[in-house]
C-alpha cells in the first residue's frame, strides 16, 4: 500500500502552440522594417502628344548592347569614363541631351551603371529610350 504511485507520462501541451506561433508572427511583422525600392529619381514629362524638335548637334547617343558594351557617340568606351566624357560635353554645350538606349537583352545592372555615371556627371537633360 505504501508503494510508488504510477505517474502519467510527461506530455507537452500542444493546444496553445498555434496561438503562440500566430502571436510570434504578428510580433515580427510589426517590429521588422521592410525596405522599399527607391527607384530612379526621374521627372517624367506630362502626358500628351507633344514632341520636342532637337538639333542633332545637341544629342549625345549612349547605346548599351546585350553584352554590356557602351557606345558613346558611336565610340566604345568603358563605363568608368562616361562621367568625364559627359562633363566635357555638358561644359561645351549647355543644351546637350544624353539619350540612353538599350538592347532588349541588356542586363538591368549595366543600364543602371550607365545612368548612375550620367547622374554623377550632373547632366541636366537625360532621355531614357525604350529597348530596340
Amino acid at each position: 500500500m505504501l508503494g510508488k504511485k504510477k505517474r502519467p507520462p510527461a506530455e507537452i501541451p500542444s493546444s496553445s502552440m498555434s496561438d503562440i506561433a500566430f502571436l510570434l508572427l504578428v510580433f515580427f511583422l510589426l517590429v521588422s522594417n521592410v525596405d522599399t525600392d527607391k527607384g530612379l529619381g526621374v521627372v517624367l514629362p506630362p502626358p500628351g502628344d507633344s514632341e520636342i524638335k532637337l538639333n542633332p548637334k545637341n544629342i549625345t547617343m549612349v547605346l548599351i548592347n546585350a553584352t554590356g558594351d557602351v557606345l558613346f557617340n558611336d565610340e566604345v568606351i568603358p563605363v568608368e569614363q562616361i562621367t568625364a566624357r559627359a562633363r566635357q560635353l555638358e561644359a561645351s554645350n549647355r543644351n546637350m541631351v544624353f539619350s540612353v538606349q538599350t538592347d532588349r537583352k541588356t542586363k538591368y545592372q549595366d543600364y543602371i551603371d550607365v545612368v548612375d555615371q550620367l547622374i554623377a556627371a550632373n547632366v541636366k537633360k537625360l532621355a531614357l529610350i525604350g529597348t530596340q
